[in-house]
């Protein structure tokens, strides 16, 4: 049956940025589709946690550093024994006119963004390696992988760059099985987008724009990971996926 292809039944899934928002919509849908998640946050994933029970396994990380990266895998591997499935959710904005952008705001969000991204991706396909399983990889990119956008100079270059090592780790990892991936959120109801929403002449800018009328949810973005992360989509390697409410398309 077609829709057995979309189960997670048995797989055991990483998610970064479980707490909140994308994150912890991804992590909910794949609890949904019988996966165990081991989710990963700078501060406790309470509301996640009662949410799921004990199909979610909080990890509590600061990825701002690559430190971290063996932690995340070793927790995880203790818990559940195995990775099938690794999400780079997790990521910060830092908005300020490129005129006067600060080397700490540059630093901070590539630190957590690119940096740790690409690290933690490469301890996960050691071990799909080493488990002879394959693998799934989903990057959270963004419209500014696409696009320029306003005041986010190191936002635009760490999603730029995270849609180019979706495609060089997919050339490099096909081979043993591991599909690298990528999702491009339009502009989504979340904590990054709180300033936007805030600001009434770029909320409306921003509305008039998306044919969709609104601006996405968590929800909306849960059956696109479910499918990157399900047998499903075994054959599609490399590819960002826009989920975006018709933007990149107006």
């Amino acid at each position: 049956m077609i829709l057995d292809k979309f189960r997670l039944d048995g797989k055991v899934a990483i998610v970064t940025g479980s707490n909140t928002g994308l994150g912890q919509g991804i992590c909910r849908a794949f609890v949904e589709a019988g996966a165990l998640v081991a989710g990963v946050s700078r501060r406790p994933s309470d509301e996640t946690e009662a949410m799921l029970g004990d199909k979610f396994y909080n990890v509590i990380a600061d990825l701002s550093t690559i430190e971290s990266v063996p932690e995340i895998i070793e927790k995880t591997l203790k818990k559940f024994g195995k990775i099938d499935i690794l999400v780079n959710n997790a990521g910060v904005i830092k908005r300020q006119d490129s005129i006067e952008f600060s080397e700490e705001n540059w630093d901070s969000v590539l630190n957590v963004n690119l940096k740790t991204v690409f690290f933690l991706t490469q301890a996960a396909a050691r071990q799909f390696i080493k488990q002879k399983s394959g693998g799934k990889v989903i990057n959270i990119a963004s419209m500014l992988s696409y696009q320029g956008g306003i005041r986010v100079p190191s936002y635009t270059a760490s999603k730029s760059a995270l849609k180019g090592i979706t495609m060089t780790l997919s050339n490099e990892w096909a081979q043993f099985g591991i599909c690298v991936n990528a999702i491009a959120p339009g502009y989504m109801a979340t904590n990054n987008t709180w300033q936007l929403r805030q600001d009434d002449d770029r909320r409306e800018d921003i509305l008039s724009r998306i044919p969709a009328g609104r601006w996405g949810t968590p929800e909306d973005l849960e059956g696109a990971a479910v499918f990157l992360a399900s047998s499903a989509s075994d054959y599609v390697n490399g590819f960002t996926l826009a989920v975006d409410g018709g933007w990149l398309g107006r």
